[in-house]
């Protein structure tokens, strides 16, 4: 190749450096973000030319047109670039050329790219946790202001169910004229949200239909087909992990650690790390407390048993989500369903 390229992207433009690997010179220019702008402006350079690309918000259309063009994108960890730059000051210009220089060095710190029907699946899985989360935002909403009033809901293990909200009705019409208006109004948006999220799960049970890969990941305790589903889209490729170990961390199941001379200490789970995969399995593992005493049995069970007495609730649900990650990995590895490390057979809590 004759060139490094680099990109350093915003909301509305690029800014891209071309240098030259054997005299060094650069060149960079202002591309205006546009249909077919990228693919325009690297049309002159030499086909299966790498280009470096921080993992910003609108990075999936530029991906698009860098291939369009040709040439191969890598897709870089912005976070890890940057302390490798070991740069002070920022601006566009240190960044764009920072990233040739690691490219130089061969020291990118790149990440893998997903294909474009795994980015567009992913979107299912992830608006669906957006959606939940303002659901949840919203029963808090609605909870907080019949507190207000004492007409709490204590009675209803689910507040929101079908027998609550007839009770609810009734309380929410004792509430002050606007307070009374405005939750009947947050109560119309739950709905709505409900069905919305009806209708994307429907969807992925549709369009899924459980596939090999998802199949082996429903096998283990406390993941159903959404959690699969999750993990399935975000993990993509087993290959890309060197072991478990690796795919925990990148999972953000694994804690922090200091140590110094003799001491060590554990801190809380990552979060500079896939917050997805995070999600999930953190999921997955409160879905193993809610019914560890039914399985007393799994090994599981008997993990966040143990854990919850030595450290606490959160302690063993970080510790049973690691396993959880970790055993994502060899069932997948292996191609095989979860196997109970207590009980030696295939089971599913």
């Amino acid at each position: 190749m004759k060139e490094y390229i680099s990109f350093d992207s915003h909301k509305h433009y690029t800014l891209a450096e071309r240098e030259n690997r054997e005299t060094g010179r650069t060149v960079q220019r202002r591309i205006e973000h546009g249909p077919g702008a990228i693919r325009d402006y690297l049309r002159p350079c030499e086909p299966g030319t790498p280009v470096a690309v921080e993992a910003t918000g609108n990075w999936y259309w530029i991906i698009d047109e860098i291939e369009q063009a040709g040439l191969v994108p890598r897709l870089v960890h912005p976070r890890k670039a940057k302390l490798m730059m070991g740069m002070i000051n920022k601006t566009d210009k240190l960044d764009v050329h920072g990233l040739n220089r690691l490219q130089r060095n061969n020291s990118l710190p790149d990440v893998w790219i997903p294909p474009g029907w795994v980015r567009d699946l992913r979107e299912l899985t992830r608006g669906r946790m957006t959606l939940t989360r303002q659901r949840t935002q919203l029963k808090n909403r609605v909870q907080s202001t019949l507190n207000k009033y004492g007409l709490t809901m204590k009675e209803f293990s689910d507040a929101f169910g079908k027998a609550a909200r007839k009770v609810m009705a009734d309380r929410v019409a004792q509430l002050p004229e606007q307070t009374r208006w405005m939750t009947g109004l947050l109560l119309e948006q739950l709905d709505s949200l409900t069905l919305c999220l009806d209708q994307v799960e429907a969807r992925l049970k549709e369009l899924l239909k459980q596939t090999p890969m998802m199949q082996r990941l429903a096998s283990l305790p406390g993941v159903g087909t959404i959690l699969s589903a999750v993990i399935a889209f975000e993990l993509g490729l087993v290959e890309r992990f060197g072991n478990a170990e690796r795919f925990a961390s990148y999972s953000g199941t694994t804690p922090r650690v200091y140590s110094s001379g003799d001491k060590t200490r554990y801190g809380r789970l990552r979060a500079d790390v896939n917050r997805y995969l995070k999600w999930a399995f953190v999921e997955a593992a409160n879905v193993v407390c809610m019914h560890h005493l039914r399985h007393p049995d799994r090994h599981v069970s008997r993990l966040y048993e143990r854990l919850r007495r030595r450290r606490g609730h959160a302690k063993a649900i970080g510790a049973v989500a690691r396993h959880l990650a970790e055993a994502a990995y060899y069932v997948l590895k292996r191609d095989r369903v979860y196997r109970d490390p207590a009980l030696g057979s295939a089971t599913k809590a």
